[in-house]
């Protein structure tokens, strides 16, 4: 999933390009407030009983390198307006990106129109939890430095010396990148809300390979950052943000020359390291490989869309049915197991001050105590589980997009007693310790799944004793978070994430923060992965 932003992406489905300099352009807040106003006027006059408009204005650059080459930089801008009415019971839609009076007056009645056809076939009316207008609000990503008004010579000098700090340490191949996203978004709605976010996220990254020339193998390791809803301070590194170890991992900000020059050295001993005796392991579960473990049995089975069968198109629906959250004594994982999910945790890439149908964004528990208490919803699913409120968890990848319910960072709270990664590691006889993610495949419920990763390491009688090749685990989901019997405190707590958790029918794109503590999962089953010819 990290190495997917190694590849330039098609374009056209970012926006049109620009010159860099264009993104520091902005529009006024006054004006969209009068393109706002036209919008609900326009749809209330035609009978909506509830609209909102989304202005929004999203920014993408790439810097991609290859050995000692630029591959490509692109700057791109996606401006338009999306308008959703609710009428007769009934949603409606429409989208434009002529951002003109008229233009947007027409897209509303346009909307009311679609909703009214709708509304003919509609089996229940639609039930917005209530919502209390805000009045003109905004909110910012609290950055330091803005990535677009760093140089793109600054971003491309730094990606060939990263790219000639893995060659000069072994590495054959190299590939990086820089990816920097401005989300301009205005949100106002008939329940008096006008909220103005500008959103920054950022994620730096790489692959280095190894190959040995003898044996024909080679072995590969991606970049250990993760990406951040910060600015480009994110690439300024501190002391206090380096996690040591038998690799540096980070937290906070990111080195990027040193983990490469790390990565090179760890690629060269992928290659002559062991393969993996199958069989049954404890594993120790650093946070940048348990977040995507996190991310698919516990982030998607808990979307309320997919508990009910609303969404089953994009990778099936979820074994965590309402019954099970009914009973309230659904076993999902040990006592150990606290999760929450939480759209307003600084620094992740979930963070914003409200979600994309005007709801103020907050903090929830889906897991406490090992047994499952909620789900994620939006204003018009809270009635289905009793709530008087959405979860703020609403969200469209664009002004094209109709907004709907979305992922918020969920993550696995640490351990509330003192226990660092090398205490947990020394009370280990036979295990793994796992760091990075890899490849993964998990079922039309989410239920029964493989993990891979990036490094492993053997640990014997409580001590690291020298890497595995070939390592991925299976387990079904209530039995994994069962075996979970340790997680170090705060102090090793780090966030992990993706920008492309894909969603829906035609996929959405949305950038989703989870975070962790390393943790121990006892007795699950290691399988060898290698191919046997």
């Amino acid at each position: 999933m990290g190495m997917g932003a190694l590849l330039l992406p098609d374009l056209s489905a970012f926006g049109t390009p620009i010159d860099p300099l264009q993104a520091l352009d902005g529009v006024d807040v006054k004006i969209k407030k009068e393109l706002a106003d036209v919008a609900l006027n326009a749809a209330k006059s035609k009978g909506a009983s509830y609209a909102d408009i989304r202005i929004g204005r999203y920014l993408n650059q790439f810097v991609a390198t290859r050995e000692k080459r630029v591959q490509g930089v692109a700057n791109t801008e996606s401006y338009g307006v999306g308008i959703r009415v609710l009428v007769n019971g009934c949603w409606g839609f429409a989208a434009t990106n002529n951002v003109t009076k008229d233009a947007i007056a027409k897209a509303a009645e346009q909307a009311v129109a679609v909703a009214k056809a709708n509304a003919k076939i509609q089996g229940e009316p639609v039930q917005l939890a209530p919502q209390k207008g805000y009045g003109e609000v905004s909110w910012k990503t609290p950055i330091e430095i803005n990535a677009f008004e760093v140089p793109v010579k600054e971003k491309v000098d730094l990606l060939l010396n990263v790219n000639d700090v893995a060659m000069q340490n072994g590495a054959n191949f190299v590939n990086s990148v820089i990816f920097a996203v401005n989300e301009q978004k205005y949100f106002a709605s008939t329940d008096g809300s006008y909220i103005d976010q500008d959103v920054h996220r950022i994620y730096p990254t790489f692959n280095v390979t190894r190959v040995d020339r003898e044996s024909g193998k080679f072995k590969t390791r991606n970049a250990l950052s993760a990406p951040s809803g910060k600015g480009y301070e994110y690439m300024h590194a501190r002391p206090e943000d380096k996690v040591a170890g038998i690799v540096t991992r980070y937290k906070g900000r990111y080195d990027m020359l040193e983990d490469v020059k790390e990565a090179a050295r760890v690629a060269n001993e992928k290659v002559k390291a062991k393969s993996v005796e199958p069989g049954k392991y404890d594993l120790v579960l650093d946070p940048s490989h348990l977040w995507l473990t996190i991310h698919e049995s516990v982030g998607h089975p808990t979307e309320l869309d997919r508990v009910l069968g609303y969404e089953a198109n994009y990778a099936g629906t979820s074994f965590l049915t309402l019954d099970k959250w009914e009973s309230k004594k659904f076993k999902f994982g040990s006592d150990k197991v606290n999760i929450v999910a939480d759209k307003t945790q600084v620094g992740s890439l979930g963070a914003v001050g409200y979600d994309d149908e005007g709801v103020k964004c907050k903090k929830w528990d889906l897991i406490k105590d090992g047994i499952l208490v909620s789900y994620q919803a939006i204003r018009d699913q809270a009635h289905i589980i009793g709530l008087t409120e959405s979860n703020g968890c609403c969200y469209s990848q664009g002004w094209d997009d109709v907004q709907f319910q979305r992922m918020p960072n969920v993550s696995l709270q640490p351990g509330k007693e003192k226990l660092s990664v090398d205490d947990m590691i020394k009370n280990v006889e036979k295990g793994i310790y796992i760091i990075g993610d890899g490849s993964f495949s998990i079922d039309q419920q989410r239920y029964n799944f493989q993990f891979g990763g990036q490094i492993f390491y053997e640990i014997k009688e409580g001590k690291i004793v020298g890497m595995l090749n070939d390592v991925a685990y299976q387990a079904n989901t209530q039995e994994f978070w069962n075996s979970c019997t340790a997680i170090c405190d705060q102090g090793d707590y780090r966030l992990g994430g993706s920008f492309n958790d894909g969603k829906g029918q035609p996929s959405q794109s949305s950038a989703v923060s989870h975070g962790s503590s390393t943790a121990r999962f006892n007795g699950v089953n290691v399988i060898n992965t290698a191919r046997k010819i």
